[in-house]
């Protein structure tokens, strides 16, 4: 059997077809609500744990941590899989892409032990807690402190956007240990904070249509033992880029809108409409060849800041345009009520769109990070 390291980039190892049908036979005879953005909206724990009985979670992870052992390659075609069809894995989301992989990297071996097991039975959710009021994407003017207190920290601050904190056991933050000086980078570092506790408050930021995916998080004199501080104190910086490779590059940067264009492949009536459909497909088959190219760098232990950062810029963009494609010629409305599923899908998609372009860095940052890579920054 070929290794996916002896493959070329963005090939599928032979096994892939076949885990490929397990998990559609799945989707099949599993029920749940099909919904556009998915990853960020359809939160069901339920559904978490049934993938985790089947080895879904937690699949790159070593198995002596409770995980399958899998490449990124395999783990591509599941979640791709789950998106495609707009299944509720916004419970697991953020602990089995990148959460997981960090504690992995970084972690001591009891935060291995505690977490990466749980994680990979779908039942351990974390949040982020990297945005803060006022800072946008500029992670490195981070005002939430972390005071020494002793044997462990004291960390104050608030943490808004922060996806599914309402739900999760825990939250991964990034706070200033020590003055950056000179470098706005350095003093950084990561602390994991088990959730609930009664000096974090978790409080809803609803949507434009009312639904609850974003919090704000006040952190009001929590105390972390050292024990759970993620990786060396005043290196959060550095772990945090590794951490957003994962988080920037995933199929799920260009399939929040795909249920439109399976929708929009019944309805689509006219040569123009077929036109659209067509671009639209050649677009998103390019798109995840970027994409996988990204899950191979990793897979073979690379850390492809820049090109994650171009498939997030291209993706988010895309989806966006999807949306627009659809409301030229399906001829429907965007209604959250109607009977209709493209009709619901289309005001799924039209609220969170907005989200796309800023979500995992605006896409003006990441162009920046482009531009850096190439050294024309």
């Amino acid at each position: 059997m070929a290794r996916p390291s002896d493959l070329e980039p963005g090939t599928f190892p032979p096994q892939a077809a076949a885990l490929r049908r397990q998990v559609r036979d799945f989707l099949a005879e599993t029920p749940f609500t099909a919904r556009c953005d998915s990853w960020l909206t359809g939160a069901d724990p339920a559904f978490s744990r049934a993938l985790g009985e089947r080895g879904w979670l937690g699949m790159t992870l070593p198995e002596r941590y409770g995980g399958h052992g899998r490449s990124p390659l395999e783990r591509f075609v599941v979640i791709e899989e789950l998106l495609a069809a707009g299944a509720p894995v916004g419970a697991h989301w953020i602990a089995d892409r990148q959460t997981g992989p960090s504690i992995l990297a970084h972690g001591t071996e009891e935060q291995k032990k505690r977490f990466l097991p749980a994680i990979a039975r779908g039942e351990c959710f974390f949040a982020i807690g990297m945005s803060e009021p006022d800072s946008g994407s500029d992670l490195a003017s981070v005002r939430t402190r972390a005071e020494r207190d002793g044997d462990g920290w004291r960390l104050h601050g608030t943490k808004v956007w922060t996806s599914g904190a309402h739900l999760a056991h825990a939250i991964l933050v990034l706070a200033r240990s020590a003055p950056g000086g000179d470098d706005r980078h350095a003093g950084l570092t990561q602390f994991i904070v088990p959730l609930p506790d009664e000096r974090v408050a978790v409080r809803p930021i609803r949507g434009l249509s009312g639904a609850h995916h974003f919090n704000e998080v006040v952190l009001d004199g929590v105390f972390v033992p050292d024990a759970m501080v993620l990786g060396r104190v005043g290196d959060g910086w550095r772990q945090v880029t590794a951490e957003l490779a994962y988080e920037r590059s995933g199929p799920e940067r260009l399939l929040s809108t795909f249920l439109l264009i399976r929708l929009l492949h019944g309805r689509a009536d006219g040569p123009a409409a077929r036109r659209t459909l067509g671009r639209l497909t050649a677009r998103l088959w390019a798109l995840r060849q970027a994409s996988l190219g990204v899950a191979g760098a990793l897979d073979a232990g690379l850390s492809p800041d820049v090109p994650a950062a171009l498939v997030k810029d291209l993706g988010t963009r895309f989806e966006r345009e999807v949306i627009e494609a659809v409301r030229e010629h399906a001829g429907v409305e965007p209604d959250p009520a109607s009977p209709d599923p493209l009709a619901r899908a289309l005001a799924e998609s039209v609220v969170q769109a907005p989200g796309f372009t800023l979500r995992g860095g605006t896409n003006e940052i990441l162009r920046g990070i482009v531009a850096r890579g190439l050294g024309v920054r």
